[in-house]
């Protein structure tokens, strides 16, 4: 007998979209079958009228754990995961002190294993250019490396040390230092020196005001680390991973890198896809992201991006923060705190542009789930549905219609959303599995912390 059959839905695959029933028993598919055609179960979740498909993977996201509490926890953000169908998260390695070492890692990773709610990989710093750090990281199964081409962020310098590497003979040894492991090293790219030159100059004018971050921080200064990066990935074949490409600039860098052959990937989020910054304008320190948002003729480029495969994922940034640390940003925009929430927005967001036909819902697929799983390693046992892979699914109803109300997310940043609140959207998350458990359903988390699971890659 199955532990759960899900029984009238369409299956949403990176094939495309067909009527199939669905059969878990344990952790795991264990049935794909023509509808009505299941065993019986110990418990049936009737889905008439709603997609099935696999459960996301937010490849880029943060929950600030330990250190610091007040703006997100495991247990809260990856609640609002949950909520999200996010049955996957990746968690980059800000935190006090910075996942610069096996040890930090070992310990975010038993705390993770008590309180998540779903699953979850981390990411290491490898810059401090400690050859038996970076190797043991790997060993405890770090899903890949991320570094930052700039500078230490002033106050908080604990979270990052580690991380920023704005030397060109240091970053090239960062990437020969993760090219041994054979993972990934994820880069947010901008160029430190230009930081300085643009940045003095808004800030010599005595500009305070929202658009003098955007201009702060222009186009080049991304382009400029991405071809960077590309030259040292040509002469160290390591996998480099461009983190949230924004625009058009730094995306025409990654592509000529990828034509070369080169092992370079990318991926975007949903706020360069969905604002401008106007909206920047609009709502200050409240959207407030590095790199900034940019231009329409920007967004359009990220889009092709995604329709030509020259960018592999659609992935959240999720970055909380206390009201009171985004406040600070008025009037003076450069006392705010720069990030901002999403996760629970991102498959809301994606499908709504796909059931728009802005993008097939089998693209959607991919650029959320089995792109995602390929990149690090975590296929087929995640991103797909099929026998034998892990039970990690999303019941999502296409047919309501409304606006996002971002009061009644689960993440503990909720308060800090100006973005996505009010915009609309097509459909809702109805139930989210993890690992054969159902943890979300209908508005409510109904599973315990710790349900979700450590992942880490199969290979290399």
């Amino acid at each position: 007998m199955l532990d759960l059959a899900i029984r009238g839905g369409t299956l949403l695959t990176e094939q495309g979209e067909f009527l199939a029933d669905v059969g878990v028993e344990h952790d795991r598919i264990a049935a794909i079958a023509q509808p009505g055609a299941l065993p019986a179960a110990r418990k049936t979740l009737e889905v008439e009228g709603c997609f099935v498909l696999p459960g996301i993977i937010d490849i880029h996201f943060h929950v600030r754990a330990p250190g610091h509490p007040a703006r997100g926890t495991f247990p809260t953000e990856t609640r609002a995961a949950a909520a999200g169908g996010v049955t996957t998260v990746l968690e980059m390695p800000i935190s006090v002190p910075c996942c610069a070492t096996a040890e930090v890692l070992e310990n975010r990773k038993a705390l993770g294993e008590q309180q998540s709610y779903v699953n979850f990989g981390l990411y290491g710093a490898p810059g401090r250019l400690d050859r038996d750090q970076v190797l043991a990281m790997a060993d405890a199964g770090a899903c890949g490396f991320k570094i930052f081409t700039h500078a230490l962020p002033k106050g908080r310098e604990e979270e990052f040390l580690g991380l920023c590497i704005d030397r060109a003979d240091e970053i090239y040894r960062a990437l020969e230092l993760v090219g041994e492991t054979g993972r990934l090293v994820s880069c947010h790219a901008e160029n430190e020196q230009l930081i300085q030159l643009f940045e003095g100059r808004i800030k010599s004018a005595g500009r305070i005001d929202p658009a003098g971050f955007v201009a702060s921080r222009p186009p080049v200064v991304e382009a400029l680390s991405v071809a960077e990066l590309a030259a040292m990935c040509a002469d160290l074949g390591t996998h480099v991973h461009i983190a949230h490409v924004s625009c058009a600039a730094a995306l025409r860098q990654l592509q000529q890198g990828q034509a070369a052959g080169l092992p370079m990937t990318g991926e975007t989020c949903p706020h360069y896809l969905f604002f401008t910054a106007a909206d920047m304008d609009r709502h200050g320190p409240f959207a407030m992201i590095k790199p900034p948002l940019r231009s329409r003729e920007d967004q359009d480029a990220l889009w092709a991006g995604l329709l030509d495969g020259s960018l592999a994922a659609i992935t959240t940034d999720h970055s909380p923060f206390t009201l009171a640390e985004k406040e600070r940003g008025l009037p003076n925009i450069w006392q705010g705190a720069i990030g901002s929430p999403g996760v629970e927005a991102l498959l809301p967001g994606v499908l709504t542009e796909a059931l728009d036909g802005r993008l097939p819902l089998k693209s959607a697929l991919r650029l959320l789930t089995s792109q995602p799983a390929r990149l690090f390693h975590l296929y087929p046992e995640r991103g797909t549905v099929q026998p034998g892979s892990i039970a990690d699914l999303v019941v999502y109803d296409p047919r309501p219609t409304g606006s996002v109300d971002s009061s009644r997310w689960l993440t503990q940043a909720r308060a800090i959303d100006r973005l996505y609140h009010g915009r609309r959207q097509r459909g809702a998350v109805r139930t989210t599995i993890v690992n054969g458990v159902i943890v979300y359903q209908e508005g409510q988390i109904v599973a315990e912390p710790g349900t979700g699971r450590f992942v880490r890659p199969a290979r290399p």
